[in-house]
Parts: C-alpha cells; sequence; structure tokens
C-alpha cells in the first residue's frame, strides 16, 4: 500500500509541479505578475476550489477520524495520478517551455519529490501518518516551487548580467549600426514587422525576434543574431517596471525612438501611471535617444501627444487621419523609412508585400461560411477597440469572444466598462468567458454581453446565432478547443 500510495502522488504532484512552473514562467517570473494573476477569477480557483478545500478538510478531521481519512486520500490520488496520464495522454498537461532554466527547475523539483518520499520512507511506518504528511505536501505545493523559483532568482540574475554584459561588448563594436527601438503598450509587435518589411526592401535589417522584447531577450537576439553586414537593428522594446526600457537603451544605444500608444495595460505591475508612462510609455526610451536622433509617435494617442510635445528633440508625429485605429502603424513604419532615405516607390513597392495591413489578426474561415477574426496574439483595450471598429466595416453579425483582461490595476474597472459600451455600439453579441469584470463590460453592453466559460457551450451558442458570412472576433486567451470546432480543425 505504500508502494502504490507513493506512485499516485508522486504522479499527481509532478504534474501539480510542471503547472506551476509553467504559470511562473508565463509571467516572465516576475513576482508582481505571478501574484496579480491570483486576483482574477481563474487564479482564484487555482486556491479556491473544491478539491482544494476536501483536502484542507482531511488535513482537520485526520486526528479523529485517521483511518477513513486515508482511503479518501488513496482515492483522490488514484484519481489524480490517472488525470495526469489522460492530460499527458491527449497533449493538454500545462507545462513549461524547456530551457535550462526551466529543465533545471524541474530536476530540482522532481529531486524535492523523491528525497521527502525517501525521508518518509525512512521515518514513518503508520500508513494513516505517511499519508496524512504527503497530503500536507500536496496543499503546500504550490509554495514549494514558488520557493524554488525565488531562491533560483539570484542565479538567474547572475546569468542575466553576464548575457546583458556581453551583449553591450558586442554592441559597442557595430559603430555604424542603426538602432531604432520601439515601445509602447501596443502596437509594438505590427510596427516592428511593418517596419522590418520596408526597410528590408533597400537596407540589410535585422529585427527582435518574437517575445524577445526584454533584455535577456534583446541581449541574445545581439549576441546569436547580430553580423557585421547589418546596417539597422529594429529593436521591440517591452518592460514591466520603471527603469526597464532606460536598462534596454543602455544595451542597444537607440538613435530613433518609436512610442507606438499607451494606456493602462500592465498598470498593475507598473504601481502608478507616473511609472508606466516613464517606461512603457515611452519616456525613457526618448530621454535616451542623442540630440541628433528622431523621434516618432502615435497622433493618436493622448499619451503620446503629451510626451510629443516635451520631447526636444527632432520628432514626428503619424496617423492621426487613419480611418480605422489600428491602422496608424503601417503609417508610422512608412514615415520612418522616408526620414531614411527610401523613396515613395521603394515605400511602395516594399508595402504592397504587406499583406494584412491591420495589425494583430489573422483572418480565416471558418465552419459553414463563418468568418473568424483571429485577434488571440496579445490583448488590451485599445487593440480590441479597434478590432471591433475594424470588424464593424464587415457585412453581416458580429460576435466577440474574449475573456477579461488583466494587469490593469486600478483602472479594470472603467476600462471594461469602456469596452462594454464599444461591445453595444459595433458588435451583435459578445461572450465573456471569465467573471472578474463581467459586471463592468454588462453594464456597458447591456444584454448583448453574456458570461460563458465552457468551449462546448461557447460553440453551441455561436451555433445558434450565426449565418453565413458572418464574423467571429476572437480576443486574447480563447479556449483552443473552441478555435479548432470553429475553423474544423481536427
Amino acid at each position: 500500500m505504500f508502494y502504490l500510495l507513493s506512485f499516485v502522488w508522486f504522479l499527481r504532484t509532478t504534474k501539480a509541479v510542471l503547472f506551476w512552473l509553467y504559470l511562473w514562467q508565463l509571467k516572465e517570473y516576475h513576482l508582481g505578475r505571478f501574484l496579480d494573476h491570483f486576483r482574477t477569477e481563474k487564479g482564484k480557483k487555482l486556491i479556491y476550489n473544491k478539491l482544494n478545500v476536501s483536502k484542507l478538510v482531511l488535513i482537520l478531521v485526520f486526528p479523529f477520524l485517521p483511518l477513513l481519512v486515508f482511503f479518501l486520500i488513496l482515492i483522490f490520488y488514484i484519481a489524480e495520478s490517472f488525470k495526469a496520464v489522460l492530460d499527458l495522454l491527449k497533449r493538454q498537461l500545462k507545462r513549461p517551455v524547456l530551457t535550462l532554466k526551466t529543465i533545471f527547475l524541474t530536476l530540482t523539483g522532481l529531486f524535492i519529490e523523491f528525497l521527502f518520499l525517501f525521508i518518509l520512507a525512512l521515518k514513518i511506518d503508520d500508513i494513516t501518518q505517511f499519508a496524512f504528511l504527503l497530503l500536507c505536501f500536496d496543499i503546500l505545493t504550490p509554495v514549494v516551487v514558488s520557493l524554488l523559483v525565488l531562491l533560483f532568482q539570484p542565479f538567474a540574475v547572475l546569468g542575466r548580467n553576464r548575457i546583458i554584459e556581453k551583449a553591450k561588448e558586442k554592441r559597442e563594436t557595430f559603430k555604424n549600426l542603426l538602432v531604432i527601438g520601439i515601445t509602447g503598450s501596443y502596437g509594438k509587435t505590427s510596427t516592428k514587422e511593418f517596419l522590418y518589411t520596408i526597410l528590408s526592401h533597400k537596407y540589410r535589417v535585422l529585427k527582435t525576434r518574437e517575445h524577445q522584447n526584454s533584455e535577456v531577450g534583446i541581449s541574445q537576439c545581439i549576441l546569436n543574431d547580430l553580423k557585421t553586414e547589418h546596417e539597422i537593428f529594429i529593436v521591440e522594446m517591452g518592460a514591466y517596471g520603471k527603469g526597464g526600457i532606460k536598462l534596454l537603451c543602455d544595451i542597444v544605444k537607440p538613435r530613433i525612438g518609436i512610442v507606438t500608444g499607451v494606456n493602462e495595460q500592465h498598470l498593475a505591475t507598473f504601481g502608478s501611471m507616473e511609472n508606466l508612462l516613464s517606461a512603457e510609455g515611452g519616456g525613457e526610451l526618448i530621454e535616451n535617444v542623442p540630440e541628433d536622433g528622431l523621434a516618432f509617435f502615435n497622433g493618436k494617442n493622448k499619451y503620446c501627444l503629451d510626451l510629443y510635445g516635451k520631447t526636444k528633440i527632432k520628432k514626428f508625429l503619424y496617423g492621426q487621419n487613419v480611418e480605422l485605429q489600428g491602422l496608424e502603424n503601417i503609417e508610422g513604419a512608412e514615415m520612418v523609412a522616408r526620414e531614411l532615405g527610401m523613396t515613395e516607390e521603394e515605400i511602395a513597392m516594399a508595402v504592397n508585400k504587406i499583406e494584412n495591413k491591420f495589425p494583430g489578426i489573422k483572418i480565416t474561415n471558418g465552419i459553414n461560411g463563418l468568418k473568424i477574426i483571429d485577434a488571440t496574439y496579445s490583448a488590451n483595450p485599445d487593440s480590441i477597440i479597434a478590432h471591433l471598429e475594424y470588424v464593424k466595416t464587415m457585412p453581416g453579425k458580429k460576435i466577440v469572444v474574449m475573456p477579461c483582461l488583466i494587469e490593469l490595476g486600478r483602472a479594470s474597472k472603467e476600462v471594461h466598462r469602456r469596452i462594454g459600451r464599444k461591445i453595444a455600439e459595433l458588435a451583435d453579441l459578445a461572450i465573456i468567458t471569465t467573471k472578474e469584470r463581467f459586471k463592468e463590460i454588462q453594464e456597458g453592453a447591456g444584454s448583448k454581453a453574456i458570461f460563458m466559460e465552457n468551449p462546448k457551450e461557447i460553440f453551441e451558442r455561436i451555433k445558434l446565432f450565426y449565418r453565413e458570412g458572418d464574423i467571429v472576433l476572437l480576443e486574447s486567451r480563447v479556449p483552443p478547443q473552441l478555435i479548432k470546432q470553429l475553423t474544423n480543425i481536427k
């Protein structure tokens, strides 16, 4: 019985360790982002759920009914281990992307599991006591994994600093390299891609890769990809705290700065709007562009307009006259290209290569003539509103499927009311998949907004509502199962 209990406990605990490492990696090992996750409805369910409550009850009842508690623990662990194996076979097991860091953390986590079992086997003869201690470790697994991550952080920082220093040293050898830094709450990636396509028509250009906008990612791009033949380096810059963009500027030395747009996204991690405006809002980027450099600002964004007014170096506004919010990104890329000496003919030829000129979306055909607008790559208040305005230009009914947004801090309630009002104006139905700010969305959208979280139920609701030619707009983290059903992907 000891062996059976140990085996099933090890399987379910390994699944738990992998999940918590996955969540830490998803939040980029940023403590503020990790903790903010537990303010969301999904985050709360990770702690306050029926299974955890049942296990806590078993701990309290154990002194009075140890044998009954043992059998219930065994049943729980057999069921959980079976679910772990099933998830693995179905490729639904949530685990971190393999890197040197996650491999080390995973192996250390497994070692802690083995060590705990080994010590218990040596010290405990009573099967009920053995099960009780396993249950205690089970409850504390999130804490154990989090402590493991945090204890490893000093070593990770040392490795990070070494990578940054090596990248700085290499960057210093590229005296004639023109670096373009791009920051903002939204629009960074699309502006980078547009600019890369246009400038590559005439120059030898390097860009940071997808999700490579942190100090380590950018440093690795310099170390692994920057070559002597490159004339221009386009750097997407992201940060979650004051001073983050300044650090990136110290690494890459930008001569051109682009601020694509600023809103309340990530306000919770910055702590205040002042801190956000300093970093992601473009203040630190523009301060670190030299006097003979250039600065470009999204003319449709109030925060960009304010920073434009304070900027002393040569500066430009773009996008003020575009019809749809979001289309300003390509106009900004074209303006930068002109300032770098490209002709209108060269720019036009390059722009013709861009298939989708509206940022952040993929348009695909769905089942039975349905049109799917996939905007699941990223989401923020302005992009959602821009996408709603975009789909309004298309024929047919408009269905929006989205979760509530996170990391908005004190601005969260008003932001979701604003999104709700835009849904009421431009959409026919909005299916909201998380609860935390559903109330505020419904205040703005009224009966057009409904809450549903089960992918199968959402699919059935859409099937009842739509006709051929209608539009489904998918925003942010939509369940993959739903996307497969809507696009008939096997």
